[in-house]
């Protein structure tokens, strides 16, 4: 039987009602995810973000990444609440400190093991022919703080030379042209400079075990606080992600790399050349720390970080960067661990059961 147009009407307008729902729902499920902005250098070290979109390991958070090439400006838009994660070198925790803004280190992230080297020009033949020199580094950065170190170990002051801040392809043209007589460089800087200048010596890397132990050279993970305070959960799910895509990196490193690779346009051996090909962090220049050494270094978890650290050593990490940036006139004074780092969304997460 035919239907009449009222009772056609009203069974398209019900039809049309149940439609509209379904994609408010649908809508609704999508606003619902929360979001996490992400910022950092194009390093293959911070990766694991394009791995926990490429492989939906956070389905319920929605995690974008942003590259960076300036630190500083990374923390100035987390401190203005535009970003609620940085991926960074681990240094900036007591100048965020001195400056009372809401960054915290929540995480110790990659150790450099051998990524990092200091690099002289062929007619500077050891540390004291540096005295009066340029050096190329980024100021109020590890790489500073890696040649004061490397300086004073061999009896020259940490202020007897002129530090020149570039970032590292400016630092690598700087070396080359022969304006700065040493650098401290990162891979593939530090390959492409020794290559193409004859005579170049490598004075140190953080492959030693002395720079290993100290774990001065560094990456860490920041976070918003005041985020954290109003969006703990969250916080703790985006760490949680974090090292699922580093345990499912050290599963599957080649699928992986390509990930990175494709996400920071980069080559798959430049990928290679910093995180390594097999998963094991020890194949190539940068050590990624699962979740339970991170842990144990931070010591929300019982147990020895590797490479000779100790439990806890977060806030010995802190406190000597703190040093180092007193001496540098970076910073005034000393300030406490707690403006500067917190470990308790680790700690969270082991309570919780979670091994990584």
């Amino acid at each position: 039987m035919r239907q009449s147009s009222g009772s056609t009407l009203r069974r398209l307008m019900l039809a049309a009602a149940f439609a509209a729902a379904a994609v408010i729902g649908s809508a609704g499920a999508a606003a619902a995810k929360d979001q996490v902005r992400v910022a950092g250098l194009t390093w293959p070290g911070y990766g694991w973000w394009y791995i926990i979109e490429a492989k939906d390991l956070a389905p319920d958070l929605e995690i974008t990444y942003q590259a960076i090439e300036d630190p500083f400006q990374s923390f100035a838009l987390m401190a203005s609440g535009q970003l609620e994660v940085i991926s960074s070198t681990a240094e900036f925790a007591p100048i965020g400190a001195s400056q009372n803004m809401p960054v915290r280190q929540i995480t110790y992230g990659n150790l450099s093991h051998g990524t990092d080297q200091i690099l002289l020009r062929p007619e500077i033949k050891s540390a004291e022919d540096l005295r009066g020199k340029k050096v190329a580094v980024m100021v109020g950065g590890l790489p500073q703080i890696m040649l004061g170190i490397y300086l004073e170990k061999n009896g020259v002051p940490f202020d007897s030379v002129e530090y020149v801040n570039v970032i590292m392809d400016q630092a690598a043209a700087a070396m080359i042209g022969g304006t700065v007589g040493a650098a401290e460089l990162w891979e593939p800087f530090a390959s492409q400079a020794l290559a193409a200048i004859p005579g170049a010596t490598k004075a140190a890397s953080t492959a030693d075990p002395e720079w290993a132990e100290t774990a001065i050279i560094a990456d860490a993970h920041f976070m918003n606080a005041d985020w954290i305070r109003d969006h703990r959960d969250v916080a703790v799910k985006t760490l949680k992600a974090m090292y699922d895509a580093i345990a499912w990196w050290k599963a599957n490193p080649a699928e992986g790399n390509q990930i990175i690779a494709d996400g920071m346009k980069m080559s798959v051996a430049d990928v290679e050349l910093v995180i390594g090909k097999d998963g094991s962090g020890l194949d190539s220049g940068l050590y990624p720390y699962n979740f339970m050494e991170a842990a144990r270094f931070c010591g929300a978890a019982p147990g020895e970080p590797p490479f000779g650290q100790k439990n806890g050593q977060m806030d010995d990490y802190y406190k000597l960067t703190n040093e180092w940036w007193v001496k540098f006139g970076v910073v005034k004074e000393m300030y406490p661990a707690d403006k500067g780092v917190d470990c308790s969304l680790l700690k969270d997460l082991y309570d919780s059961g979670y091994r990584g």
